[in-house]
């Protein structure tokens, strides 16, 4: 019988391999997780009928509160809705919502419906931190979607629109929709109000040398004598470098120039098919290094001073410690470096972290590998989606409802001008950094030949973050102080990942700023609690702390390069 037995066992497939094809089963049915945390939440909460009971008798409270709160508005009583919406939320800003019976108390179930779910995924018993955020995000998306401001018949503001121009907003807003449709996107806005190169990216310089990955454009000075130690600045390749050249009053190059820094740029190559199996090696290796050795050689000066935003900026850091080992001590590239909105730790990485399990960068990397490349539309509305309400249903509600043209905004016209992902590089960055975190372990990854140690980085460093940045969070912006060695001065800014960064001197000012020195054993409160807040753009503190690694001026070159190949903005940047 136990033979039999053991005979019987070893027919049936190890535990293991059932769950490997449970796996596999959700893989296929889920491929982005969006059901399984729903689900685990709602499991969770039948386990806790306490802690379940205890909440439905918290919104029967509410509830019952806010029924004596419509009763009154239905017979005239005045009475403060129990319930507001958050600070940021401008969907009830119509003095409708609050003035007529109608309106203000299917405002305020609406509210309260999803204030309580929300308020009760954030606190589901048994589940992960991780967990609740990503069943809370995905009930968040569904009901901003079924907001009564989404749909005519229950937004008023749209109603009377609608009478007073007599249908004219309904008829626009169809002509809009079948506009966007044509462009396969919800516009932000209008595509024809911008040229690269005639409106935007105007600031005059060449492309001075070029690879197939990517262009370096040294900008023309328009002051007599420049710093020394030229000023390069390693751009993201998600979307294109001219974020940081838009209107002249807005363009930090222009601004540096205007300080008298010598200042590179990458432009990288929008990658098509062909580009598939580029690395994040030839990124560092033909990319960075190409990008500072091009900045050497045409200055004749021993170092650069470099800086990096967004992944740019971790680029930037994998470069740092690559350089500490590729490089003789004393012929180090790189003088000082500068990082904006950079995360080099991924533990916690913002509102992207829904999108980042093992299930769903499996998938991601199965469909890039497939095409080749990750499609920059993809990119860009997973972003979107990451505020919905004001990247895509604010602009749903006036174009289509409101029938409004959306009205022409720099900003949110690079925003739609994407790029694509190379398969092979954007899926070891999604899996090495996103959901391994490999970069902040001691020699944890391997990059063009050299193991990577961010603790071996010795020069300074002049680090921002944004107080409203959902994509690179200033808290896990701030980590790099914990590994990187050297004299180190952290920045936070007001506003967000891209308003917090392009911040003009403005008078009078519009955002603020912290400062101050950040040590090894600081944590983010720590550091924040010895700063105070000063008004005004945080520019001119990065200028004068970059003084100290930029040596004496000389005479502004009159040639760029011996062979210029291209005017500025280059060739790369105008690729669709």
């Amino acid at each position: 019988m136990m033979n039999a037995a053991n005979k019987k066992s070893d027919l049936l497939p190890p535990a293991s391999s059932y769950r490997h094809m449970r796996e596999r089963i959700a893989a296929a049915l889920d491929p982005m997780g969006v059901l399984a945390p729903l689900l685990h939440a709602q499991a969770a909460w039948w386990l806790h009928p306490q802690e379940l009971l205890e909440e439905m008798i918290g919104f029967s409270r509410d509830a019952m509160a806010l029924s004596a709160h419509s009763a009154r508005r239905v017979m005239g009583i005045p009475s403060q809705g129990p319930v507001t919406p958050q600070p940021d939320d401008t969907r009830f800003s119509d003095p409708v919502w609050t003035e007529q019976a109608t309106w203000d108390i299917t405002k305020e179930w609406y509210l309260l419906i999803t204030h309580h779910i929300q308020d009760m995924l954030y606190e589901t018993p048994g589940l992960s931190g991780k967990e609740r955020r990503r069943a809370a995000f995905w009930w968040r998306k569904y009901l901003n979607a079924v907001a009564p401001t989404n749909f005519f018949w229950t937004n008023p503001t749209a109603q009377r629109k609608c009478a007073e121009t007599q249908g004219k907003s309904l008829a626009e807003g169809w002509q809009n929709f079948y506009e966007d449709l044509l462009a396969g996107d919800i516009r932000m806005t209008n595509p024809k109000d911008f040229k690269v190169g005639e409106n935007l990216a105007t600031t005059p310089g060449a492309v001075v040398a070029r690879n197939a990955l990517v262009e370096i454009i040294r900008y023309r000075p328009v002051q007599a004598k420049v710093r020394a130690t030229p000023l390069l600045i390693v751009t993201p390749w998600i979307n294109k470098f001219y974020v940081l050249d838009l209107v002249p009053k807005k363009s930090l190059i222009r601004y540096l120039l205007e300080q008298g820094f010598d200042v590179f740029l990458t432009s990288w190559k929008n990658p098509g098919v062909e580009m598939k199996d580029a690395s994040f090696d030839d990124y560092i290796r033909d990319g960075v290094d190409f990008a500072v050795r091009t900045a050497q050689s045409l200055t004749d000066s021993p170092q650069v001073n470099a800086v990096g935003y967004c992944i740019g900026g971790t680029a930037l850091a994998i470069y740092m410690a690559w350089a500490s080992r590729a490089y003789a001590a004393d012929k180090q590239p790189v003088a000082s470096w500068t990082l904006f909105t950079t995360l080099t730790d991924f533990s916690k990485p913002g509102d992207i972290e829904v999108f980042i399990d093992e299930g769903s960068v499996n998938y991601l990397s199965d469909a890039m590998l497939r095409k080749g490349v990750l499609d920059g539309k993809e990119m860009a509305s997973a972003f979107r989606l990451l505020r919905s309400n004001s990247l895509i249903w604010h602009y749903y509600v006036h174009g289509y409802l409101l029938g409004e043209k959306p009205p022409p905004f720099d900003v949110l016209y690079w925003n739609m001008d994407t790029t694509r992902m190379p398969a092979v590089m954007h899926s070891w960055y999604l899996r090495e950094l996103y959901l391994h975190n490999r970069l902040i372990e001691r020699d944890g990854l391997t990059v063009a030949g050299q193991p990577i140690d961010l603790e071996r980085i010795q020069q300074p460093l002049y680090a921002v973050g944004a107080e409203d940045d959902h994509i690179a969070p200033w808290r896990q912006a701030f980590r790099i102080a914990n590994f990187a060695h050297g004299n180190k001065r952290f920045v936070l800014s007001s506003s967000g990942h891209i308003l917090g960064i392009i911040n003009p001197v403005v008078d009078p000012p519009k955002r603020r700023f912290l400062a101050g020195e950040a040590h090894r054993t600081d944590t983010p409160d720590k550091w924040q609690s010895r700063c105070e807040w000063l008004a005004g753009s945080w520019w001119p503190d990065w200028v004068k702390w970059l003084d100290a690694s930029s040596g004496a001026q000389r005479a502004a070159p009159e040639v760029l390069a011996p062979k210029v190949l291209a005017a500025a903005p280059g060739e790369y940047v105008l690729e669709p």
